[in-house]
């Protein structure tokens, strides 16, 4: 799940941009035919740090492992059902995640 949000341009930018205090962003879809949205965002919360942080680490081609120990760490402070290392469905992490970091907002 986290790889594959590694890969995805337009969240890397956004939490790039998210991650100053009171930023607005402009979202365009033209794929969508939607006009462009634009989005004032408060300071963003742990959650969404850790996520920039981490997703800012899965980028850099010097680093070799890469542990999302914060990041887990904060999705455990939302969703203690991740406590324990038990196994978890991946899409129950992304829905956790997600929906975290969208309650930051």
């Amino acid at each position: 799940v986290l790889q594959n949000l590694s890969q995805t341009p337009i969240l890397r930018e956004l939490l790039k941009e998210a991650k100053m205090p009171d930023t607005t962003v402009k979202i365009e879809s033209p794929e969508l035919s939607m006009e462009p949205q634009l989005i004032k965002l408060d300071q963003p919360g742990p959650l969404t740090l850790a996520m920039y942080q981490f997703l800012t680490e899965m980028q850099e081609t010097k680093r070799g492992v890469v542990t999302p120990k914060e990041l887990f760490a904060q999705v455990c402070k939302k969703a203690i059902r991740f406590k324990g290392y038990q196994q978890q469905d991946s899409h129950e992490l992304l829905r956790y995640l997600l929906d975290g970091m969208r309650a930051e907002e």
